[in-house]
């Protein structure tokens, strides 16, 4: 069995259940079922590892005093080939379970032996993911919402690689539809304005700067030759030039964000290969669709939306949420993903009721489609926030944010809070390099580590990688240090499973605290050879753990600071 808190526990409840089942089938406990009791890892460490309350919850059951039921268990527990060395009554009736020295070496061992693949589970094996986040419209740069979904979708998706999951990465790009008619008006005006007709923008269209330069371009090129043709050619030729210059932008900008999708999905292709439409006729033939007021409604308060919702408006043109229906069905149905997790912004709330909806109404199992859902984003400067204009264009992009403070830092802040939490975004902490700064905190311990086998290789102390046997733990810091590695596996199980890459920087940044205590508590300097051998161990393996999770999150592990 592997050396993790979880499977220690597993090992406490099994020792204790087997100890009240013999105690039921000598007759000196009645045959009552075993109440369900927990275990716990007490604060203080004289009261054991694992604190269980089996004899208090089931005192009831077996109408016996809890002591005499503990101090019965104790006597009946059989602890060879466990983890365990000793367990002792304690207080009222809890049972106290004391790990052997020799599971601590074992776990520092499992490390060093496990290299980059330590902490990987397979918790979802044999399940293919889908990851599409970011999906920023292509009609501009991305904003600082985008940099938090970014960041936020491409670690998750990681983080699921590293608990066993298929995963790919996807952005889907909404090049049809009602922002790419206002992306084509924004630019028909200002390309009118840029040869002189009289005529303002409307307070509903994109106002920003990149229009301006792309139609400046544009006239570069084209000169005023579509100032005497219809709107529509007009409009399409602008958009024809801009469109793709903005998805190879945001292209660009993601990569060098350190995030490399699988797959750029076009929302055209749904319309031109009949999915759209598709997804209509599924829905009327499954019974839930109806006409009123010249439009096709779809019956959606009856699968948990808070109301019908129109599919296609009288004019006959589809709405939005058509060929949202359309791409989910693609990735469940055609492309047989397991699981689709959308990374949506706050605004999306009610989006995600009604994309469930829809796949019931599908035959889809709804649970097969989930979301995440991340907060906005405050930028703070000197304790105060940065104002933030989109209308105006000069909200702060995700390129500008990136030439202001460390991509490290950038991936790694945007992933300290739970998703669903608001974050203010300290500018300055960013760019600090002190322990203040988490990310700095969490590589100033990598860099540290490598130093220190550095230094000790030179004195030609180079970490042995000894056998469990050898290594030797004993003092409380090397023990909590050893205890934090020890729950990585459980850590990236509970993360992948709640869809939460915050739970790893905060593992990592909680990993560092216990290096530095043990570092400054452990002298390896003129530690005696075994002792010596035994921390430069732990030193490698803390190193390897550290470097793994960093990798996890695109985030450098730097061997010099």
């Amino acid at each position: 069995m592997i050396n993790t808190i979880e499977n220690a526990k597993m090992q406490v409840k099994e020792i204790v259940m087997n100890a009240l089942g013999k105690l039921i089938a000598d007759g000196k406990l009645p045959a009552e079922p075993i109440p369900a009791f927990s275990i716990e890892i007490p604060n203080d460490k004289a009261h054991g590892d694992f604190s269980c309350n089996a004899a208090l919850i089931s005192a009831k059951s077996f109408r016996q005093n809890p002591r005499n039921i503990a101090a019965m268990i104790v006597e009946n527990s059989i602890l060879d080939g466990t983890f365990f060395n000793k367990v002792e009554l304690a207080g009222p009736g809890f049972l106290n379970f004391f790990i052997s020295e020799s599971w601590f070496s074992e776990t520092v061992n499992a490390v060093l032996n496990e290299k980059e693949d330590y902490g990987k589970t397979n918790y979802g094996a044999g399940k293919r993911v889908l990851v599409e986040f970011v999906s920023a419209n292509p009609t501009g740069p991305m904003h600082i919402g985008n940099a938090r979904g970014g960041a936020l979708g491409d670690c998750l998706a990681s983080l699921l690689q590293y608990a066993g999951y298929y995963v790919e990465r996807e952005f889907y790009v909404n090049d049809a539809g009602n922002q790419i008619n206002k992306f084509g008006l924004s630019l028909d005006i200002r390309y009118r304005q840029h040869f002189g007709d009289d005529i303002e923008m409307p307070e509903d269209s994109y106002h920003g700067q990149d229009i301006i330069d792309h139609v400046e371009k544009f006239a570069e090129i084209y000169g005023d030759k579509y100032m005497n043709v219809s709107e529509e050619e007009r409009r399409k030729a602008l958009v024809d030039y801009a469109l793709p210059i903005n998805i190879k932008r945001l292209e660009e900008d993601l990569l060098k964000y350190r995030i490399k999708y699988d797959t750029w999905f076009k929302e055209s292709t749904l319309h031109n290969d009949g999915s759209v439409q598709e997804i209509i006729d599924i829905l009327t033939k499954n019974g839930y669709t109806y006409e009123q007021d010249g439009a096709i409604w779809f019956k959606s308060s009856e699968l948990g939306d808070d109301k019908d919702r129109v599919l296609v408006r009288a004019n006959g043109v589809p709405t939005y949420s058509v060929p949202d229906m359309a791409y989910h069905y693609n990735k469940l149905v055609k492309r047989k993903f397991d699981i689709a997790i959308d990374v949506l912004g706050a605004d999306h709330h009610g989006y995600v009721p009604r994309m469930r909806a829809a796949m019931k109404a599908l035959g889809i199992d709804d649970r097969k489609l989930q979301a995440v859902i991340y907060q906005m984003v405050m930028l703070v400067r000197n304790g105060e926030t940065v104002k933030l204009s989109k209308r105006s264009g000069k909200a702060i992009t995700l390129a500008t944010l990136l030439d202001e403070i460390p991509m490290d830092a950038a991936r790694f802040f945007f992933n300290l809070r739970d998703a669903n939490t608001h974050f203010d975004f300290d500018l300055d902490l960013a760019v600090e390099e002190s322990s203040k700064n988490p990310v700095y905190y969490v590589q100033y311990a990598h860099a540290r580590i490598c130093r220190i086998l550095e230094k000790q290789c030179e004195e030609g102390n180079e970490c042995a990688y000894l056998p469990s046997n050898q290594l030797t733990y004993s003092e409380p810091t090397e023990i909590e240090l050893i205890r934090h590695i020890a729950t990585l596996p459980d850590i990236i199980s509970e993360a992948a499973k709640n869809y939460n890459p915050s739970a790893i920087t905060k593992y990592l940044y909680e990993l560092a605290q216990h290096f530095h205590k043990f570092y400054d508590s452990c002298p390896i300097k003129g530690a005696e050879d075994n002792v010596l051998q035994s921390r430069l161990s732990l030193c490698t393996a803390t190193k390897i753990v550290l470097k793994n999770l960093l990798d996890l999150l695109k985030v450098d592990a730097p061997e010099k600071m």
